[in-house]
């Protein structure tokens, strides 16, 4: 990033109130850094003051699956918290770097009215510099806004008292809600001397993060829970401002009905939706409208089933929307915090919730330095009592970390198909995807697993007709394996940093702005960008191999461009060979079968779930036509997309 300088024009005293600079105080102290509630790192911190200026200086890392994650900042204030200067250098997630200043003078660069209040943050970290945002804010009258450099607004809320039990103490605590730096909403508690005691948040790839200060780590769950509730409430809030209950029969009509069977497009049909069900579905001249019914227009439009995200993480309520405003009705999630997924899904289910229909896989890992999550399965016991707490609350799948060792593996799929549950994930550390396939994964997330034993480790290519791969692609086909790529994901790590997102997603330029950084920041850079465009290629000529071959390929994005990604996945699959109405059925027929629920979705068929899309144009003729969603229908209740991505902050 290019070095930022923001000029402030303010009153000051005389220079007998700056005589004095020995130093007055320093205040001190240590924030536990969790992913996932999994301790990775700590941030430390020291907050000097002088007769003239504070000084905040933050030493901030944690390691995030064998990623080193430093961020070193120096916040310069004022006596009253107003900011001189911000520097701020490092890295904010594995695939994105900062490297960032603010200046605050009295002359040139960019205006700050006389009396307006501001600070100066970059984000979620450090986790010392948010705590000096609610001190400003507390101090300079609490504004219903306030602006931040070098970009941005935030809003704060005070939820008042807290009580919390950390160990045997029962201590209370403030609590914030804040708005605006990252994208949605992070849960804060002070105590009464203003010191940050944790926050629950997200970091720059929209994982689950949160920090504690030393001396209150066992109330860790406890400050999870209560973000949860907040999301949750959040949750509700939005679902009663987007849509009523679904009305008894809606009859789309005039439309171009694109059934996702296989079967050609019908123009000018209808199609009927009765009480959460398809009830008709065919030529306007054979299908009537029946009376009484909510007619919709849709001449020029395209109808199709309602897509599925196969590789979503669903870690804050925002992505209820954004899920929706793409045309999204069934999202699986693979890996979360298992009381929040619970219940964003419960929420969402009894209507006190906005988002689509969540089908789960509960994640499980190993312990080590790559280790993600809190669920460990180190032990046969430990992964059958696991993989049973998930069966219990409702999942459908377990999902497999990198550092499961290859007897537990076994053991986690053994029990998980006795329960009539099937298993996906990462290879684990050690094994290849051969070896994860025999020890019983059903379906394997990432491209880079397959391409791993599909390319010859001389050429680094593939060649479909060579016995190795020939041998992969069997096993394969005999397991009845099902992988979700996540080439979007992949095209953005691997794209070169001087190339702008937007050459290749479009929609990069439609998202909150608080997301736009941590994305744009993602890339290899000049010295790697070769070896990056050649394994991206490779990426994309794994998926081709395995289409032609008739492995089932799912569409999943993993935690990419919000919304866009699903995009930009079904038009990659079309760059790697699929037919317009395959990539379409990646993401709606073949994810509805390989989760045994195509008797109730992936089609638009009599009968199924009424989770159908509008779409402007038609994708059959051009896939990038998926993009334009104007209305879903989710189990029969009709949302606009536009509404619902305001509402998360993103553009129409």
């Amino acid at each position: 990033m290019k070095l930022r300088t923001y000029v402030l024009l303010f009153i000051v005293c005389g220079s007998a109130c700056w005589a004095q600079t020995e130093t007055t105080s320093t205040e001190q102290g240590v924030f536990n850094l969790h992913k996932f509630e999994q301790l990775i790192g700590k941030e430390t911190y020291s907050i000097t003051r002088t007769q003239s200026e504070i000084t905040l200086k933050s030493d901030f890392k944690f390691v995030d699956r064998g990623s080193a994650v430093p961020l070193a900042t120096v916040l310069t204030m004022e006596k009253d918290l107003t900011p001189r200067a911000l520097q701020i250098k490092g890295k904010i997630s594995r695939f994105s770097s900062i490297d960032d200043a603010v200046q605050v003078r009295s002359a040139g660069g960019v205006t700050i009215p006389p009396g307006e209040n501001f600070f100066d943050i970059e984000g979620y970290a450090p986790v010392s510099v948010q705590m000096m945002l609610v001190r400003y804010w507390l101090t300079h009258g609490s504004p219903r806004t306030l602006k931040t450099l070098p970009r941005g607004e935030v809003q704060i809320q005070d939820l008042g008292a807290e009580t919390v039990t950390a160990g045997s103490r029962h201590v209370k605590l403030r609590k914030f809600l804040i708005r605006g730096l990252i994208w949605g909403m992070e849960s804060l508690w002070l105590d009464e001397q203003e010191h940050l005691v944790a926050l629950v948040s997200v970091d720059a790839e929209l994982d689950h993060f949160e920090a504690v200060a030393e001396g209150y780590e066992d109330a860790l769950p406890a400050f999870v829970t209560g973000a949860a509730r907040d999301g949750m409430a959040n949750l509700a809030k939005m679902a009663s401002g987007f849509s009523g209950p679904a009305k008894p029969v809606i009859a789309i009509v005039g439309v171009r009905l694109i059934d996702g069977t296989g079967k050609a497009p019908v123009e000018d049909s209808v199609v009927v939706l009765r009480e959460g069900r398809i009830a008709a579905a065919g030529p306007a001249s054979t299908t009537s409208v029946p009376a009484g019914a909510q007619v919709i227009d849709a001449q020029g439009k395209s109808v199709l089933p309602g897509l599925w995200e196969m590789h979503a993480h669903f870690e804050q309520v925002e992505w209820g929307p954004i899920y929706l405003a793409t045309g999204v009705t069934t999202a699986r999630d693979v890996g979360n915090e298992r009381e929040f997924i619970i219940a964003a899904r419960d929420a969402i289910d009894t209507g006190q919730g906005i988002g689509p229909r969540l089908v789960m896989a509960g994640i499980v890992d190993g312990t080590s330095q790559y280790s993600l999550g809190v669920v460990r399965v180190d032990s046969p016991e430990q992964a059958r009592e696991q993989v049973r707490k998930y069966k219990a609350a409702g999942f459908q799948q377990i999902k497999v970390y990198s550092s499961v060792k290859p007897d537990i593996l076994k053991v986690v799929t053994a029990e998980a198909h006795r329960l009539g549950m099937t298993v996906t994930g990462h290879i684990p550390i050690g094994m290849n995807a051969k070896q994860g396939i025999e020890a019983g994964m059903d379906q394997i997330n990432h491209i880079n697993y397959i391409t791993d034993v599909l390319a010859d480790p001389r050429t680094h290519q593939i060649d479909p007709d060579s016995a190795q791969v020939k041998k992969v692609l069997q096993l394969l086909l005999e397991h009845h394996v099902v992988v979700d790529p996540t080439i979007a994901l992949m095209e953005l790590i691997n794209h070169p940093l001087d190339h702008p997102v937007s050459e290749f997603e479009p929609g990069i330029s439609r998202i909150a702005p608080e997301l736009k950084n941590g994305l744009e920041t993602m890339g290899a850079s000049a010295a790697q960008a070769q070896g990056s465009a050649a394994v991206f290629k490779l990426f994309l000529d794994t998926i081709r191999v395995l289409h032609a071959a008739g492995v089932p390929i799912v569409a999943g994005t993993d935690q990419s461009v919000p919304g866009f990604s699903l995009d930009r996945e079904i038009e990659l699959y079309v760059t790697a060979g699929f037919t317009p109405m395959e990539a379409i059925q990646a993401a709606t027929l073949v994810p509805a079968r390989d989760m045994g629920m195509d008797k109730d979705s992936g089609t638009i068929e009599v009968g199924k779930r009424a989770d159908v899309i509008l779409v402007d144009g038609n994708p059959l003729a051009n896939i990038s036509d998926i993009r334009k969603v104007t209305t879903v229908f989710a189990a029969g209740r009709m949302f606009q997309s536009a509404p619902l991505w305001k509402a998360v902050g993103f553009e129409p």
